[in-house]
Formats: structure tokens, sequence, C-alpha cells
């Protein structure tokens, strides 16, 4: 399983580390990634999802529902 999101997409970002030296190397910036069982109310069970924590915090804000609609996700087979 690739390292996305499943409500935003997040992915990981290509950078470049720089030392003091300023010597520059290229290198992965992973997406922070969570396993996350969140309460599913119309489907009346929880939902087993991979969530970035920055998708974890605006669940919280918006609602589970909301997010999947946007994200064009079907909780059902979740």
């Amino acid at each position: 399983m690739s390292r996305v999101c499943q409500l935003t997409g997040k992915r990981a970002n290509n950078g470049m580390a720089v030392s003091h030296a300023h010597n520059r190397n290229k290198k992965l910036q992973q997406v922070n990634l969570q396993w996350k069982r969140v309460w599913w109310a119309e489907g009346n069970r929880f939902v087993r999802l991979r969530l970035s924590t920055k998708a974890i915090k605006t669940i919280e804000l918006k609602g589970l529902v909301a997010m999947a609609k946007s994200a064009g996700v079907n909780l059902n087979k979740c």
C-alpha cells in the first residue's frame, strides 16, 4: 500500500537536505500517516482509514461524511 492519505490525497514531497556548508542532498519528506478507527454514524460502525494527522484534525472540525464526500471516498468499502 502506498503512503497516501485516503481523504486528502497527501503524499511524499521531494526536498533537499541542506548542510551548514550548503551541501545539498535529495531527501523524501514523508507524510505523517496513522491508521485510525473513526466512528461513522450513518453506517453505525467504525471505519478504519489511513489518514494524515492534518486530516484527523479536519475530521474533528468538519465531520467524516463531509470529508469523504469531498474526497469521493465510499465509506461502505472501508
